[in-house]
Protein backbone atom coordinates (compact mmCIF):
# COMPACT_ATOMS: atom_id res chain seq x y z
CA UNK A 1 0.00 0.00 0.00
CA UNK A 2 2.87 1.95 1.06
CA UNK A 3 4.46 1.71 -2.31
CA UNK A 4 1.13 2.15 -4.56
CA UNK A 5 0.60 5.88 -2.55
CA UNK A 6 4.27 7.04 -3.37
CA UNK A 7 3.60 6.51 -7.05
CA UNK A 8 2.93 10.11 -8.58
CA UNK A 9 3.71 11.87 -12.18
CA UNK A 10 7.09 11.66 -13.89
CA UNK A 11 8.22 15.37 -12.82
CA UNK A 12 9.83 15.93 -16.37
CA UNK A 13 6.80 15.32 -18.09
CA UNK A 14 4.72 17.71 -15.73
CA UNK A 15 7.90 20.53 -16.29
CA UNK A 16 7.58 20.02 -20.22
CA UNK A 17 4.15 20.46 -20.21
CA UNK A 18 3.69 23.69 -17.61
CA UNK A 19 2.60 21.84 -14.67
CA UNK A 20 -0.36 19.98 -16.26
CA UNK A 21 -1.31 16.75 -16.63
CA UNK A 22 -4.10 14.42 -18.14
CA UNK A 23 -5.83 11.44 -16.58
CA UNK A 24 -4.41 9.39 -19.34
CA UNK A 25 -1.13 10.33 -18.63
CA UNK A 26 -1.82 9.14 -14.98
CA UNK A 27 -3.30 6.26 -15.82
CA UNK A 28 0.27 5.25 -18.10
CA UNK A 29 2.11 6.36 -15.09
CA UNK A 30 0.50 3.45 -13.05
CA UNK A 31 -1.83 5.72 -10.97
CA UNK A 32 -4.88 3.80 -10.46
CA UNK A 33 -8.73 5.81 -10.78
CA UNK A 34 -8.66 5.49 -7.10
CA UNK A 35 -5.88 7.03 -6.59
CA UNK A 36 -6.57 9.72 -8.95
CA UNK A 37 -9.50 10.67 -6.57
CA UNK A 38 -8.14 10.22 -3.68
CA UNK A 39 -5.65 12.92 -4.60
CA UNK A 40 -8.28 15.16 -5.86
CA UNK A 41 -9.89 14.77 -2.62
CA UNK A 42 -7.11 15.40 -0.50
CA UNK A 43 -6.52 19.34 -2.77
CA UNK A 44 -2.98 17.81 -3.36
CA UNK A 45 -4.42 17.44 -6.66
CA UNK A 46 -6.45 20.14 -8.84
CA UNK A 47 -8.44 19.74 -11.77
CA UNK A 48 -7.66 22.50 -14.45
CA UNK A 49 -10.46 21.54 -16.87
CA UNK A 50 -12.04 18.33 -17.96
CA UNK A 51 -9.52 15.09 -17.92
CA UNK A 52 -6.49 17.46 -16.73
CA UNK A 53 -5.03 18.11 -13.50
CA UNK A 54 -2.47 20.19 -11.92
CA UNK A 55 -0.28 19.57 -8.53
CA UNK A 56 0.51 23.13 -8.32
CA UNK A 57 -1.13 25.38 -5.71
CA UNK A 58 -1.51 28.44 -7.73
CA UNK A 59 -2.41 29.45 -11.41
CA UNK A 60 -1.03 27.73 -13.78
CA UNK A 61 -0.69 30.29 -16.44
CA UNK A 62 -1.19 30.66 -20.23
CA UNK A 63 1.48 28.33 -21.30
CA UNK A 64 -0.54 26.47 -18.50
CA UNK A 65 -3.70 26.71 -20.15
CA UNK A 66 -2.51 25.99 -23.65
CA UNK A 67 -0.81 22.75 -22.89
CA UNK A 68 -4.49 21.84 -20.78
CA UNK A 69 -6.81 23.04 -23.92
CA UNK A 70 -4.57 20.47 -26.19
CA UNK A 71 -4.38 17.46 -23.56
CA UNK A 72 -8.31 17.84 -23.06
CA UNK A 73 -8.84 17.71 -26.50
CA UNK A 74 -7.11 14.39 -27.08
CA UNK A 75 -4.32 12.64 -28.51
CA UNK A 76 -3.87 14.41 -32.00
CA UNK A 77 -5.14 18.14 -30.99
CA UNK A 78 -2.63 21.02 -31.79
CA UNK A 79 -2.80 24.59 -30.52
CA UNK A 80 -3.99 27.00 -33.67
CA UNK A 81 -5.15 29.70 -34.95
CA UNK A 82 -4.83 33.01 -32.34
CA UNK A 83 -3.72 30.58 -29.29
CA UNK A 84 -0.64 29.37 -31.59
CA UNK A 85 -0.31 33.28 -32.98
CA UNK A 86 -0.01 33.89 -29.73
CA UNK A 87 2.56 31.76 -28.88
CA UNK A 88 4.71 32.60 -31.74
CA UNK A 89 4.74 36.27 -30.93
CA UNK A 90 2.67 37.25 -33.90
CA UNK A 91 0.78 40.07 -32.98
CA UNK A 92 -2.70 40.88 -34.07
CA UNK A 93 -6.14 40.36 -32.21
CA UNK A 94 -5.58 38.09 -29.24
CA UNK A 95 -8.41 35.84 -28.41
CA UNK A 96 -9.05 35.15 -24.45
CA UNK A 97 -10.32 31.68 -25.40
CA UNK A 98 -7.92 29.17 -26.53
CA UNK A 99 -8.06 27.38 -29.89
CA UNK A 100 -7.23 24.14 -30.95
CA UNK A 101 -7.82 22.16 -33.94
CA UNK A 102 -8.33 18.56 -34.35
CA UNK A 103 -8.65 15.71 -37.20
CA UNK A 104 -12.47 15.32 -38.70
CA UNK A 105 -14.16 13.53 -37.96
CA UNK A 106 -12.98 12.91 -33.92
CA UNK A 107 -15.30 13.97 -31.74
CA UNK A 108 -14.89 15.87 -28.29
CA UNK A 109 -16.45 17.22 -25.28
CA UNK A 110 -16.91 20.93 -25.27
CA UNK A 111 -14.49 22.76 -22.57
CA UNK A 112 -15.35 25.73 -21.52
CA UNK A 113 -12.95 28.70 -23.04
CA UNK A 114 -11.73 26.43 -25.30
CA UNK A 115 -12.61 26.60 -29.31
CA UNK A 116 -12.11 23.59 -30.97
CA UNK A 117 -12.02 23.82 -35.17
CA UNK A 118 -11.60 20.72 -37.62
CA UNK A 119 -9.42 19.82 -40.52
CA UNK A 120 -8.83 17.54 -42.21
CA UNK A 121 -5.21 18.46 -42.83
CA UNK A 122 -4.82 18.79 -39.13
CA UNK A 123 -2.27 15.69 -38.62
CA UNK A 124 -0.09 17.10 -41.51
CA UNK A 125 -0.01 20.40 -39.69
CA UNK A 126 1.78 20.35 -36.83
CA UNK A 127 5.21 21.78 -36.32
CA UNK A 128 7.81 18.73 -35.60
CA UNK A 129 10.14 20.38 -32.94
CA UNK A 130 8.00 21.51 -30.65
CA UNK A 131 7.14 19.83 -27.53
CA UNK A 132 3.28 21.41 -27.56
CA UNK A 133 1.66 20.25 -30.38
CA UNK A 134 0.91 23.10 -32.46
CA UNK A 135 0.71 24.84 -36.01
CA UNK A 136 3.27 25.83 -37.79
CA UNK A 137 3.63 29.31 -37.99
CA UNK A 138 2.92 28.96 -41.82
CA UNK A 139 0.02 26.64 -40.91
CA UNK A 140 -1.01 29.66 -38.16
CA UNK A 141 -0.84 32.37 -40.77
CA UNK A 142 -3.10 31.02 -43.26
CA UNK A 143 -5.49 29.57 -40.78
CA UNK A 144 -5.76 33.39 -39.71
CA UNK A 145 -5.70 34.20 -43.48
CA UNK A 146 -8.95 31.95 -43.96
CA UNK A 147 -10.56 33.48 -41.01
CA UNK A 148 -9.86 37.22 -42.34
CA UNK A 149 -13.35 39.09 -43.15
CA UNK A 150 -11.20 42.10 -44.50
CA UNK A 151 -8.13 42.68 -46.51
CA UNK A 152 -6.72 44.18 -43.42
CA UNK A 153 -6.71 41.78 -41.33
CA UNK A 154 -5.29 39.11 -44.11
CA UNK A 155 -2.57 41.54 -44.67
CA UNK A 156 -1.60 42.04 -41.45
CA UNK A 157 -1.42 38.60 -40.49
CA UNK A 158 1.05 38.09 -43.12
CA UNK A 159 2.92 41.08 -42.89
CA UNK A 160 3.19 40.96 -39.30
CA UNK A 161 4.80 37.34 -39.52
CA UNK A 162 7.47 38.34 -42.32
CA UNK A 163 8.17 41.39 -41.14
CA UNK A 164 9.25 39.61 -37.56
CA UNK A 165 11.04 37.01 -38.90
CA UNK A 166 9.12 34.43 -38.40
CA UNK A 167 8.40 33.01 -42.05
CA UNK A 168 9.15 33.33 -45.49
CA UNK A 169 7.29 34.23 -48.61
CA UNK A 170 9.12 31.14 -50.18
CA UNK A 171 7.17 29.11 -46.80
CA UNK A 172 4.07 30.51 -46.71
CA UNK A 173 4.09 30.21 -50.51
CA UNK A 174 4.67 26.15 -50.43
CA UNK A 175 2.05 26.23 -47.52
CA UNK A 176 -0.32 27.97 -49.94
CA UNK A 177 0.04 25.20 -52.77
CA UNK A 178 -1.33 22.50 -50.35
CA UNK A 179 -4.07 23.19 -49.09
CA UNK A 180 -7.07 22.92 -51.94
CA UNK A 181 -9.32 25.39 -50.30
CA UNK A 182 -8.17 29.25 -49.03
CA UNK A 183 -9.87 32.54 -48.85
CA UNK A 184 -7.81 35.48 -50.10
CA UNK A 185 -6.13 33.14 -52.41
CA UNK A 186 -5.68 35.06 -55.69
CA UNK A 187 -4.87 38.64 -54.02
CA UNK A 188 -2.48 36.49 -51.49
CA UNK A 189 -0.54 34.47 -54.01
CA UNK A 190 0.04 37.49 -56.47
CA UNK A 191 1.55 39.51 -53.74
CA UNK A 192 3.79 36.65 -52.20
CA UNK A 193 5.00 36.21 -55.77
CA UNK A 194 5.98 39.75 -56.03
CA UNK A 195 7.45 40.21 -52.85
CA UNK A 196 9.66 36.44 -54.07
CA UNK A 197 10.55 37.96 -57.42
CA UNK A 198 10.85 41.64 -56.73
CA UNK A 199 8.43 41.95 -59.56
CA UNK A 200 5.09 44.00 -59.23
CA UNK A 201 3.68 43.44 -62.52
CA UNK A 202 0.53 42.04 -61.82
CA UNK A 203 -0.28 45.05 -59.63
CA UNK A 204 0.50 46.93 -62.34
CA UNK A 205 -1.68 45.60 -64.76
CA UNK A 206 -4.37 45.71 -62.27
CA UNK A 207 -3.80 49.07 -61.80
CA UNK A 208 -3.85 49.95 -65.50
CA UNK A 209 -7.32 47.74 -65.87
CA UNK A 210 -9.17 48.14 -62.48
CA UNK A 211 -8.00 51.65 -61.96
CA UNK A 212 -6.94 53.69 -65.06
CA UNK A 213 -8.71 52.28 -67.85
CA UNK A 214 -11.68 51.52 -66.23
CA UNK A 215 -12.54 55.37 -64.79
CA UNK A 216 -11.08 56.92 -68.32
CA UNK A 217 -8.23 58.25 -66.28
CA UNK A 218 -5.23 59.96 -68.86
CA UNK A 219 -2.47 57.52 -70.08
CA UNK A 220 0.41 58.04 -67.90
CA UNK A 221 4.24 57.32 -69.15
CA UNK A 222 5.47 53.93 -67.92
CA UNK A 223 8.89 53.54 -66.35
CA UNK A 224 10.31 56.44 -66.16
CA UNK A 225 13.70 56.84 -65.62
CA UNK A 226 15.36 59.80 -62.81
CA UNK A 227 18.16 60.88 -61.01
CA UNK A 228 18.57 60.18 -57.30
CA UNK A 229 19.68 62.81 -54.94
CA UNK A 230 23.26 60.58 -54.57
CA UNK A 231 23.54 60.64 -58.32
CA UNK A 232 22.30 56.78 -59.18
CA UNK A 233 19.56 56.16 -61.47
CA UNK A 234 16.12 54.71 -60.90
CA UNK A 235 12.08 54.28 -62.21
CA UNK A 236 8.87 55.59 -61.61
CA UNK A 237 6.46 53.90 -61.95
CA UNK A 238 3.81 56.36 -63.60
CA UNK A 239 4.26 59.71 -64.86
CA UNK A 240 1.86 62.33 -65.70
CA UNK A 241 4.44 64.65 -66.91
CA UNK A 242 2.24 67.45 -68.21
CA UNK A 243 0.46 67.67 -64.72
CA UNK A 244 3.54 66.53 -63.00
CA UNK A 245 2.20 64.22 -60.97
CA UNK A 246 4.07 60.24 -60.22
CA UNK A 247 2.09 57.32 -59.12
CA UNK A 248 4.44 54.69 -57.69
CA UNK A 249 2.95 51.40 -57.13
CA UNK A 250 4.23 49.39 -54.17
CA UNK A 251 4.01 45.69 -54.34
CA UNK A 252 5.91 44.38 -51.62
CA UNK A 253 4.01 42.30 -48.77
CA UNK A 254 5.91 44.54 -46.32
CA UNK A 255 8.30 46.79 -45.90
CA UNK A 256 12.10 46.26 -44.44
CA UNK A 257 12.94 49.70 -43.21
CA UNK A 258 15.54 49.67 -45.77
CA UNK A 259 13.14 50.24 -48.25
CA UNK A 260 10.64 52.24 -46.19
CA UNK A 261 13.77 54.87 -46.59
CA UNK A 262 14.08 54.25 -50.38
CA UNK A 263 10.51 54.91 -50.76
CA UNK A 264 10.28 57.80 -48.45
CA UNK A 265 13.62 59.26 -50.58
CA UNK A 266 11.88 58.42 -53.96
CA UNK A 267 8.81 60.19 -52.71
CA UNK A 268 10.87 63.43 -51.89
CA UNK A 269 12.81 63.58 -55.17
CA UNK A 270 9.98 63.53 -56.93
CA UNK A 271 8.77 66.42 -54.53
CA UNK A 272 12.24 68.51 -55.03
CA UNK A 273 11.88 67.70 -58.91
CA UNK A 274 8.41 69.62 -58.73
CA UNK A 275 6.12 66.16 -59.15
CA UNK A 276 3.42 65.20 -56.74
CA UNK A 277 3.93 61.54 -55.72
CA UNK A 278 1.20 59.52 -54.74
CA UNK A 279 2.05 55.96 -53.71
CA UNK A 280 -0.47 53.11 -53.94
CA UNK A 281 0.21 49.09 -52.86
CA UNK A 282 -2.50 46.35 -53.05
CA UNK A 283 -5.25 47.02 -51.08
CA UNK A 284 -5.74 50.74 -53.08
CA UNK A 285 -5.86 48.58 -56.10
CA UNK A 286 -7.84 45.11 -55.54
CA UNK A 287 -10.00 46.39 -52.56
CA UNK A 288 -10.84 49.58 -53.49
CA UNK A 289 -9.63 50.92 -57.02
CA UNK A 290 -12.69 53.37 -57.51
CA UNK A 291 -11.49 55.21 -54.59
CA UNK A 292 -8.04 55.31 -55.65
CA UNK A 293 -9.35 56.56 -59.29
CA UNK A 294 -11.42 58.96 -57.52
CA UNK A 295 -8.40 60.40 -55.81
CA UNK A 296 -5.59 60.18 -58.94
CA UNK A 297 -8.52 62.46 -61.21
CA UNK A 298 -8.47 65.09 -58.23
CA UNK A 299 -4.96 65.29 -57.94
CA UNK A 300 -4.64 65.19 -61.88
CA UNK A 301 -7.61 68.01 -61.71
CA UNK A 302 -5.61 70.06 -59.85
CA UNK A 303 -2.76 70.16 -61.34
CA UNK A 304 -4.44 71.11 -65.19
CA UNK A 305 -6.27 68.11 -66.44
CA UNK A 306 -9.28 69.15 -68.18
CA UNK A 307 -10.71 65.91 -68.60
CA UNK A 308 -13.48 63.70 -67.01
CA UNK A 309 -12.95 60.62 -65.74
CA UNK A 310 -15.79 57.79 -66.21
CA UNK A 311 -17.60 56.09 -63.61
CA UNK A 312 -17.05 52.23 -63.77
CA UNK A 313 -20.71 51.12 -62.45
CA UNK A 314 -23.67 52.53 -61.07
CA UNK A 315 -22.49 52.57 -57.41
CA UNK A 316 -18.75 54.10 -58.46
CA UNK A 317 -18.26 56.94 -55.86
CA UNK A 318 -16.96 58.81 -59.74
CA UNK A 319 -20.40 58.59 -61.11
CA UNK A 320 -21.18 61.55 -58.22
CA UNK A 321 -17.83 63.02 -58.98
CA UNK A 322 -19.22 63.65 -62.55
CA UNK A 323 -22.78 64.52 -61.27
CA UNK A 324 -21.26 67.14 -59.03
CA UNK A 325 -19.06 68.48 -61.70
Amino acid sequence: MLGAMKRDMPDALVKLQEGVFSRKQALAASLTGKMIEARLRSGSWRVVCRGVYTKAAGDVGRAGMWWAAVLSAGRYAVLSHASAAEKFKLGGHLDDDIHVTIPAGCRVEAVPGVRVHRSRRALRTALADCALPCTSVEETVLDLVDASETFDDMCGWVTRALDRNRTTAIKLRDAMSKRRRLRWRSVLGDMIQATITGDHSVLEHRYDRDVERAHALPAPSLQVPFTKPDGSGGRRDRVYPGYRVVIELDGQVYHPPETVWEDKERDNAAIESGHEPLRYGWKHVTQSPCGTALQVSRVLRAHGWTGEPSPCSITCPLRHEATAA
